[in-house]
């Protein structure tokens, strides 16, 4: 690997993977760390950032493991001070939590809104406000030419489904999501002056394990088969993408290839958000 994050500290929110295989958050962890971060992975499941840390320290990796609802502040505010006192600083915040769940709006009762909207978008605020303040004390460094270099990176994992209709009856992940755009896009414009960059990523139709239990019924009558083809149909590229299109592009905001970047909406979805039906 390149070291694009070398000496740097990254937490992953969302690191773990609600079952087997390579979720977003799990990959971009493990990613990070490759590329020399000291990585916080924090997910609600102990185990699953139990098991994504394990991969990180096989690989000889550094990583360690905090357990935490994001959708509570006080929470938050322990995830940050503990990678504070276990690494000193904070360069790199990555949320990539969210929920879905498939239902026509006119069967979405309050709790089911209240709840995606307290993990989807309430706990990228939360995660947000708490790193900015530690953010800011970090040092700006120059490049080659002289030029300052920004202090902290955020990278908000949004999705095509926030900007556009993916199939799916889902209002209240659509919404949520789409609503992590403006949340990004101020936090972009008012820390830009402090060295501090925001950016999202819009992931489309992904193959990754949140997929599964939601939205097999939705695509497939309950058969996973069948729904991983309805999706792969969907792509102009004939298949999903997985957690490394959406890790890759999270370590390239994260890093200085991205260091005139800010404010950005990154589409990773094979052009589906392209077409016009």
């Amino acid at each position: 690997m390149s070291g694009k994050l070398q000496d740097r500290v990254a937490i992953v929110v969302g690191a773990g993977s609600v079952g087997p295989g390579w979720g977003n958050g799990k990959a971009a962890a493990v990613l990070f760390a490759r590329e020399g971060a000291r990585v916080l992975a924090v997910d609600i499941d102990a185990g699953a950032a139990g098991e994504t840390a394990a991969i990180v320290a096989r690989e000889g990796g550094t990583a360690e493991t905090f357990t935490a609802d994001v959708s509570r502040a006080d929470e938050v505010r322990a995830m940050v001070d503990a990678c504070l006192d276990r690494f000193g600083r904070i360069d790199v915040l990555h949320n990539n939590v969210g929920i879905v769940q498939p239902r026509p709006t006119a069967e979405v009762d309050e709790a089911e809104w209240d709840r995606v909207c307290a993990v989807n978008l309430k706990g990228m605020f939360l995660t947000c406000r708490a790193v900015l303040p530690a953010m800011e004390r970090n040092e700006f460094r120059s490049d080659p030419d002289g030029r300052r270099i920004g202090r902290g990176a955020i990278v908000n994992v949004s999705s095509v489904s926030g900007i556009r209709w993916t199939g799916v009856p889902y209002i209240t992940y659509s919404v949520t999501k789409g609503a992590v755009l403006p949340l990004t896009r101020s936090i972009a414009l008012e820390y830009a002056a402090r060295g501090i960059r925001a950016n999202a990523i819009l992931p489309g139709l992904m193959n990754t394990p949140m997929i599964v239990e939601p939205l097999k019924d939705a695509y497939g009558g309950g058969d996973v088969g069948r729904m991983i083809e309805a999706r792969d149909a969907q792509c102009p590229t004939g298949y999903m993408g997985d957690g490394w299109d959406v890790a890759r592009a999270a370590l390239f905001l994260a890093s200085d290839d991205a260091r005139y970047v800010t404010g950005a909406e990154l589409v990773v979805d094979g052009g589906i958000s392209a077409k016009l039906v």
